[in-house]
């Protein structure tokens, strides 16, 4: 699957384009299972985080470390990212999220 791809399906599910963000932030709340419809500006950047980290866990950056008592996960990180332009880390977090999906479908399966 392609990002294009990708788009188009959450386009029909949702009636919306997807932003890079809005995906990371679901995937951090699906990391969590956290059970609140209403964040704070705090717990966004959390949950932003914890989507970056849960993507690139399969690229080798990151690896989980544990979950604390409220179950947030805390990742270490493994290797330094690389420094690319905006548009390169982009592209490495929409491919990584593709993977984490595809994966997340076949555990389905």
């Amino acid at each position: 699957m392609v990002w294009q791809d990708f788009e188009k399906k959450w386009f029909e599910k949702f009636n919306k384009k997807p932003t890079l963000e809005t995906v990371l932030l679901i995937v951090g709340w699906q990391e969590t299972g956290l059970a609140t419809t209403t964040l704070t500006k705090q717990v966004k950047q959390d949950l932003l985080h914890v989507g970056v980290c849960s993507v690139l866990i399969q690229a080798g950056y990151y690896i989980l470390d544990y979950y604390d008592n409220e179950g947030w996960p805390h990742f270490i990180q493994v290797k330094p990212l690389p420094n690319e332009t905006l548009f390169e880390q982009e592209f490495l977090l929409k491919q990584n999220i593709l993977i984490y999906f595809e994966k997340q479908l076949n555990a389905l399966q």
